[in-house]
């Protein structure tokens, strides 16, 4: 990288310590990383080199040591004489605090090191399109190499089979679910037992009888509305039927038919879990389970095509950061998806991120999506009112909870967001580029 810094794409199971050391030799460097657990056993490896480290000590940062190393928070970490900035896994999500107003790390140490004068190195396997219209492509290892620290990618194709007859249960999982020898993660971002059904005799997709939306099965048997939580007896509403076919089922469903399909235990995790999981051979759960589980054989993505196709304009992002986290633990990772030619599959099977890029650059210039636009979010009591008030920026949304709030630039944004009226007893939450638009 050029003595200003920029973005280095390093594949998921490469070793960031020598990027990291290449910036402590420039001076005093200030280091953020998504996670807690990076940074203490980053911080202990730096220690380890010989390296002064203050981490998660404001006060012996304040003192002045080589680096300093935190999560997002760190981006505000006093290190007299900054000589140079370092963001660890720059695609994360938990680098943004989701806290109103909302604040990005990653945005901070660019502002913070461009008033220092010091460069700034931006670190991830998937660099974000606003990394890199930011900060300049990204430099990388020869393709080779780049390719051989990702993981193998076995994409299954189920466009052929019946629409009635889907199981996440198939062939090619089976095949690893029933080796002993395997540790098989399954996850499905889908709690409880079902989210979408529909009726077996009618075929009629079981709907709220409140608010018509799609209402799934709750552990008792019962049917719940997710959305304004109604719950009545498990009866179709159209023939009164009982039968349902489970178009996505839940964790719990999913638990009970890998433990059928493999002859042996599964243990669900979901982001609620308190407790860390039990020991055994089969995981399925949300992707929380790919932050509780630390080592397994394959990482199997039952339901992937929900990722790629989600109606948010980093979703292809999104869905390839998925891929990175399971290829750190795990050397392969099945895919299971009806869009089997999918840009986001190609970029993770040839370990090439550049192939999405082009695609995500057009898309969101022709729509005005950042980083060639600026998005934030109103909601909360009294964000009809204050929206109504705003002048200069482009208001939609659904018109009664959260309303979207789009300009030109952050600076136009910002300036609208700031001069509004708020309201008497509003309670508002304001999100600038919320990252699950």
């Amino acid at each position: 990288l050029a003595a200003g810094g920029g973005v280095l794409r390093l594949p998921p199971r490469a070793d960031v310590m020598p990027a990291v050391l290449a910036a402590v030799a420039w001076g005093p460097t200030l280091v953020v990383v998504p996670e807690h657990s990076t940074a203490l056993l980053l911080a202990t490896r730096m220690r380890r080199a010989g390296v002064s480290v203050a981490h998660d000590d404001w006060a012996v940062a304040a003192g002045g040591v080589d680096v300093v190393i935190g999560t997002r928070s760190a981006a505000w970490a006093p290190c007299p004489g900054l000589a140079a900035g370092v963001v660890l896994d720059e695609h994360d999500e938990a680098l943004q605090d989701e806290r109103s107003p909302t604040w990005h790390a990653r945005d901070v140490m660019v502002e913070r090191c461009r008033r220092a004068g010091a460069p700034l190195v931006l670190v991830s396997p998937v660099p974000t399109l606003v990394a890199v219209e930011e900060c300049g492509a990204a430099v990388h290892p020869p393709a080779t190499r780049e390719r051989a620290g990702w993981p193998r990618v076995t994409v299954v194709d189920r466009t052929d089979e019946d629409p009635w007859k889907r199981s996440l249960v198939t062939s090619p999982l089976i095949e690893r679910l029933r080796d002993p020898a395997l540790t098989v993660v399954c996850v499905s971002n889908i709690t409880g037992r079902a989210r979408v059904l529909a009726c077996r005799s009618c075929r009629a997709l079981i709907r709220c009888e409140q608010c018509d939306a799609a209402v799934g099965l709750a552990d008792d048997g019962r049917l719940v509305c997710r959305r304004c939580e109604t719950v009545r007896p498990a009866v179709c509403q159209s023939c009164g039927a009982g039968r349902f076919a489970n178009l996505r089922p839940g964790v719990t469903r999913l638990r009970e038919e890998l433990e059928a399909a493999a002859a042996r235990a599964a243990v669900s995790v979901t982001g609620s879990d308190v407790d860390p999981p039990a020991r055994a051979g089969i995981y399925v759960g949300t992707e929380a389970v790919l932050h509780r589980i630390r080592e397994a054989d394959v990482v199997a993505f039952l339901e992937f095509d929900s990722e790629m196709l989600a109606p948010r304009f980093r979703a292809s992002e999104q869905a390839l950061a998925l891929i990175v986290r399971a290829g750190r633990i795990a050397p392969e990772v099945l895919i299971q998806t009806f869009t089997p030619d999918h840009p986001v599959l190609a970029a993770a099977a040839h370990g090439d991120p550049e192939r999405i890029l082009a695609s995500e650059r057009a898309q969101r210039e022709l729509l005005g999506f950042p980083p060639f636009g600026a998005v934030g979010a109103v909601s909360g009591a009294g964000a009809a009112e204050f929206t109504g008030s705003l002048r200069g920026v482009e208001v939609g949304g659904d018109g009664a909870d959260r309303f979207v709030v789009r300009a030109s630039d952050w600076t136009t944004l910002g300036t609208a967001l700031n001069a509004a009226e708020r309201p008497p007893g509003a309670r508002l939450r304001i999100e600038v580029d919320p990252p699950r638009l």
